[in-house]
């Protein structure tokens, strides 16, 4: 993720950590990968694209609470490719929002537990 901020510390740094482990995994994703169910073996699941957009919007939320300011929704943009990028925005943010050290380790364990669904 270039142009990010320095990691700051351990909270931070697992942050930027778990961020990089799922975008690596997800940046190379066609439209049919982003399609298919998040969980395939249980029936009524999200699309990868669904779960990976909520992360994107609790993310934008934490960052919202961070820098004192009322959540607002992350578009829904028509190609699911653009989800990776919505990634990237939202953890820069949230890292450069000043946000405490519980809400790194949440969002960092919001990610982790995102990409164990994946």
């Amino acid at each position: 993720m270039s142009g990010r901020p320095a990691v700051r510390d351990p909270d931070d740094r697992r942050l930027a950590t778990a961020a990089g482990r799922l975008l690596s995994r997800v940046e190379h994703w066609e439209a049919p990968r982003w399609s298919q169910p998040a969980e395939p073996d249980q029936a009524g699941q999200p699309s990868r694209a669904e779960l990976v957009h909520a992360l994107v919007q609790r993310l934008a939320d934490l960052a919202a609470a961070a820098e004192g300011r009322p959540a607002q929704p992350v578009p829904r943009l028509d190609h699911d490719l653009s989800l990776p990028d919505q990634l990237k925005v939202m953890v820069a943010d949230l890292r450069q929002a000043g946000a405490s050290p519980e809400t790194l380790r949440a969002a960092a364990a919001d990610i982790e537990a995102t990409a164990a669904r994946l």
